[in-house]
């Protein structure tokens, strides 16, 4: 297996174990799409450059192949009027013989106390430039809706299908980050999306005796492991006070003194 071939089946193993981020449709009636998934060996040859998000879809469109119950009639669906993009539609499927239309997230979120009044607000980008909420009222008034629109309807068309008999389905899937040493128990949202949790930089100083290692963005979606070169605590506090500088908040594996490994992040702000 060349290196290329492991990294691509390590983030299928990463993508394929991470929760969906709320359950059945409690979200803004937003109805979570469920599959099993029987095949979890991946033979797909995905560009290293391909940004997180279609990264994450060609591993979609592999899952889904791989059952025999969904057909997918279209993807990346980009729905035009006057030569103007109005939007896409992420994927257009049958699943025993049932219509749906399947939004696709991918997302990593960090606790804030300070952020609203739900469980939702709380839940913002690592970098404060999204938030959970935004995510949210996006899909719930433009990218679902486009289905309904009259400049969709010619695509529908083309495929055999009316809006009014596809099902609207969400696969959002979400790690998620708690402040150091504090537990939060979620209502609304999946427990089990809870990753790690994430420290700000004058919290580093408690770690000096561990290991770090800084996954490039898109490695991101995988779970921790040894197989990596780590940093001693000097050379990663260096490295990441220039991250920091940018007002960029990286993951980080934490490979403690008694072998647990953890998934981080440090935070700018």
């Amino acid at each position: 297996m060349t290196k290329h071939t492991k990294d691509v089946q390590n983030r299928y193993d990463g993508f394929l174990k991470t929760p969906s981020l709320w359950k059945k449709d409690v979200v803004f009636n937003m109805t979570q799409f469920e599959t099993s998934s029987k095949f979890d060996k991946i033979d797909l040859d995905i560009d290293d450059k391909l940004r997180v998000g279609k990264y994450i879809e060609r591993l979609v469109s592999f899952e889904l192949s791989q059952n025999p119950a969904i057909k997918i009639l279209s993807e990346n669906l980009q729905i035009q009027e006057n030569k103007i993009t109005l939007g896409e539609i992420d994927c257009l499927l049958l699943k025993e013989e049932k219509p749906i239309h399947l939004e696709v997230i991918y997302k990593f979120y960090v606790y804030d106390a300070s952020e609203g009044a739900s469980e939702i607000d709380r839940f913002i980008g690592p970098n404060r430039k999204d938030a959970l909420i935004e995510k949210l009222k996006k899909l719930n008034e433009k990218q679902l809706p486009l289905l309904y629109s009259k400049s969709c309807e010619p695509y529908l068309e083309n495929l055999g299908l009316k809006a009014s008999e596809i099902d609207q389905q969400v696969y959002f899937k979400a790690h998620l980050f708690i402040p150091l040493g504090e537990k939060i128990i979620l209502k609304t949202l999946n427990q089990d999306c809870i990753s790690g949790f994430y420290i700000k930089k004058e919290q580093l100083a408690q770690f000096s005796e561990c290991k770090f290692y800084i996954p490039k963005k898109i490695d991101w979606i995988i779970a921790p492991h040894t197989q990596v070169d780590w940093l001693n605590h000097l050379d990663f506090t260096t490295i990441s006070n220039t991250i920091l500088e940018r007002q960029f908040s990286p993951i980080f594996w934490l490979k403690q003194p008694n072998g647990i490994l953890n998934k981080c992040f440090l935070v700018w702000w």
